[in-house]
C-alpha cells in the first residue's frame, strides 16, 4: 500500500503525517509538495517526496503514480474561483494515475453554508465525484486555532474578550484531531463513499470561552459582543490588514447566526474524545 499526502509541508498534512507514521512504515508514506527543499525533514524520515503542484495536472500525476490512496488537502490560495480550477486539475490527475481511493478535505456541513468558501468545497467533491474513484469526504470544521491560540494571553491581560459572534456556538476542531482523523480513514477500510462531517461534538460559546479562560489563568475574563461594524474597526486598530479584519468578522458574524452550531459524533467514532476546550486553552496559554 503506498499512501500520498497532498499538501504535506503544511500545517495539516505534517500532522498527518505524523500520525500516519504511528500505523504504517515511512516507505508506504509519499509526500506530494510544492517545495521540495521544504520537505527535507520528510525525506530524512524515510519519507519519498515527490514535486507536485495543483495548477499542472501532469506533475500531479505523476506525483500519485501507484497511490493505493490519496489524501488531497485543500488549496491554500485565497481566490476561490482559482481554487476550483486547482482541485479540479488534481481530480482529473488522480483518475488519470490510477488512484484507487481518495480522501478530501472538504467543509463542514458544505451544502447548508452561506460562507463562500462552502462553495469552492461543494464544487471540488462533484469534480472528485465525476472521477468514479471510491472517495471519502473529510468534511472539517473550523480550525480551533482560529480561535483559541496564543493570542488569547491579550484577552487575559486586557480581561476582555471581544467578538461579535453573540452567543453563537462553535464547533470548531484542532488541527491535530483533524489529521487523526485523516490518518485513520486512510489506513483503515470500510470509509469509501463516504462523507464525514467531522465537528465537535460538544460546541462552545465565546461566552464559554471567556470563563474558561478565567478558570485556567486566574484572571477574570468577560466576552465582549459588539456589532459587526465594531469588530471590523477593533480589529483593525489591533493591526489586522482590513480583508482580514472583515472576513474575521465575517466569520464571528455566521457563528452568531448559529453557522457553526451543528454536530455529529463522526469525529467522535474515528477518533475518540476530541480536545477538550479547557485542554486546548491551557495548551494556547502555554505558547503565547
Amino acid at each position: 500500500m503506498s499512501i500520498v499526502v497532498t499538501g504535506a509541508t503544511g500545517h495539516l498534512g505534517g500532522l498527518v503525517i505524523q500520525h500516519l507514521l504511528k500505523k504504517v512504515p515511512a516507505n508506504e508514506i509519499i509526500a506530494s509538495v510544492r517545495n521540495v527543499e521544504k520537505a527535507e525533514d520528510l525525506a530524512n524520515l524515510g519519507i519519498e517526496v515527490r514535486y507536485g503542484d495543483y495548477m499542472d495536472v501532469e506533475l500531479m500525476k505523476k506525483s500519485f503514480e501507484g497511490a493505493s490512496k490519496v489524501l488531497f488537502i485543500s488549496s491554500p490560495d485565497l481566490d476561490d474561483t482559482l481554487r476550483i480550477r486547482q482541485h479540479a486539475n488534481v481530480a482529473q490527475a488522480a483518475r488519470d494515475a490510477g488512484v484507487k481511493h481518495i480522501a478530501y478535505t472538504g467543509f463542514a456541513f458544505a451544502e447548508e453554508s452561506t460562507l463562500p468558501l462552502a462553495n469552492v468545497h461543494l464544487a471540488s467533491e462533484y469534480a472528485i465525484r465525476s472521477t468514479n474513484i471510491p472517495y471519502t469526504f473529510l468534511r472539517n470544521a473550523l480550525y480551533a486555532e482560529v480561535f483559541v491560540n496564543p493570542g488569547l494571553a491579550a484577552s487575559v491581560a486586557s480581561g476582555e474578550l471581544v467578538t461579535n459572534a453573540g452567543t453563537g456556538k462553535l464547533n470548531a476542531v484542532s488541527r491535530n484531531d483533524l489529521a487523526l482523523a485523516a490518518a485513520t480513514v486512510l489506513t483503515e477500510n470500510g470509509h469509501e463513499n463516504k462523507t464525514y462531517n467531522l465537528v465537535n461534538p460538544q460546541p462552545w460559546s465565546f461566552d464559554e470561552l471567556a470563563q474558561v479562560l478565567t478558570d485556567v489563568s486566574g484572571k477574570k475574563v468577560e466576552h465582549r459582543s459588539v456589532s459587526f461594524d465594531e469588530m471590523k474597526e477593533y480589529l483593525v486598530n489591533v493591526g489586522l490588514p482590513v480583508p482580514v479584519a472583515e472576513f474575521s468578522a465575517v466569520i464571528y458574524h455566521a457563528i452568531s447566526e448559529g453557522e457553526t452550531a451543528r454536530t455529529t459524533e463522526d469525529l467522535q467514532n474515528l477518533i475518540g474524545t476530541p480536545t477538550s476546550l479547557k485542554e486546548a486553552v491551557k495548551q494556547a496559554l502555554q505558547g503565547s
